[in-house]
């Protein structure tokens, strides 16, 4: 005769409440049903997948956010003690001060304007760079997109027939974290991505006056949408 295992009905009662459509929250703990969690958007969200955090903890945070007066430096949210805080048991005293939204100011740019800019005969500007390890590339690409790299701050002009990259990927993406602290666009909280202001999919660009800091669950429920459909869905 098989050993009576005493765990089972425990067990079984775990994954009922999956399986009946319960699922815990992260921020106090509770086991609540489905309709209690907004829904995950994105491309990487599966159907039916939801959110950690329940509705009425979102509201009383939100609440806090609007009536709280932060007395340390604004600056200490960006610590990375912040990254746990949305798993905390009582995560208040953790909780940022809601973000103003303010795009960062470009960095200074040396050299001339991109209206001396001139295709050649085939309609091309030649644009070089380095990439990551250091070896030299280059490419011709149209004259609007090179007047467009110049004008956000991520080439500068050589010639009037050629350009070159500032930044290569790694370090244009160490110089977009450090200038933002990171610190999420969109949320205040810790952040380690980038994410596009205007979408690639819609004509933006890898530029400082493009891309900002982002979470991660930012970053994926933003998603290819603009700027504004995604703060008004927020």
């Amino acid at each position: 005769m098989m050993p009576t295992n005493h765990n089972e009905p425990s067990q079984q009662h775990s994954a009922g409440d999956i399986t009946t459509g319960f699922k815990r929250c992260a921020r106090c703990g509770d086991n609540k049903p489905l309709s209690d969690f907004l829904r995950r958007t994105g491309k990487r969200s599966s159907q039916g997948s939801r959110r950690g955090t329940c509705r009425s903890c979102r509201a009383q945070l939100k609440n806090l956010e609007q009536t709280a007066v932060l007395t340390a430096d604004p600056r200490l949210v960006t610590d990375h003690s912040v990254r746990n805080s949305r798993s905390s048991v009582h995560p208040v005293a953790a909780s940022p001060q809601p973000p103003t939204r303010t795009l960062p100011a470009p960095p200074p740019v040396e050299g001339p304007d991109a209206s001396v800019l001139r295709p050649n005969r085939q309609g091309k500007i030649r644009m070089r760079g380095r990439t990551d390890k250091g070896s030299r590339w280059h490419q011709e690409i149209d004259l609007e997109l090179a007047v467009t790299l110049v004008q956000e701050h991520a080439a500068v002009v050589v010639n009037r027939n050629t350009i070159r990259r500032l930044y290569s990927n790694k370090a244009f993406r160490r110089y977009i974290l450090a200038r933002d602290r990171h610190t999420c666009f969109f949320c205040g909280n810790y952040g380690d991505t980038i994410d596009h202001l205007l979408p690639r999919a819609k004509g933006g660009h890898t530029t400082p006056v493009n891309c900002v800091c982002a979470c991660n669950e930012c970053n994926q429920s933003k998603a290819d949408r603009n700027l504004e459909d995604f703060i008004g869905d927020s």
